[in-house]
């Protein structure tokens, strides 16, 4: 499994509609995470700084990507994107962490 690390934000004042939205998750796009490879997958809240650590176990980088191209995920992030700054394609502003220490 390759482990995944990114960062985004919610921005002030939805943070509780942003965890109402992922309670539960939509069926289809767990589905389409799932038929994706991506495995153990886990999204927190830093509450001071409103930054959210997602956390995921992927089989493959490339049928990690093709997620973006699903309508699923597409109808996701319009819909999230009131409550999380977004890119022009609706995608949230994310960026890439690096792995320091993993311990099994």
């Amino acid at each position: 499994m390759i482990r995944k690390a990114f960062v985004m934000s919610v921005d002030e004042g939805c943070e509780e509609e942003y965890e109402r939205r992922h309670r539960p998750i939509w069926p289809a796009l767990e589905a389409v995470l799932k038929d994706h490879g991506v495995h153990n997958s886990s999204i927190v809240l830093h509450p001071e700084t409103r930054q959210l650590f997602a956390y995921a176990e992927i089989e493959d980088e490339d049928r990690w990507n093709a997620i973006a191209d699903t309508d699923a995920c597409k109808r996701w992030w319009a819909h999230m994107g009131d409550v999380m700054p977004s890119n022009p394609d609706d995608s949230p502003v994310a960026r890439d962490l690096g792995e320091v220490l993993h311990i099994d």
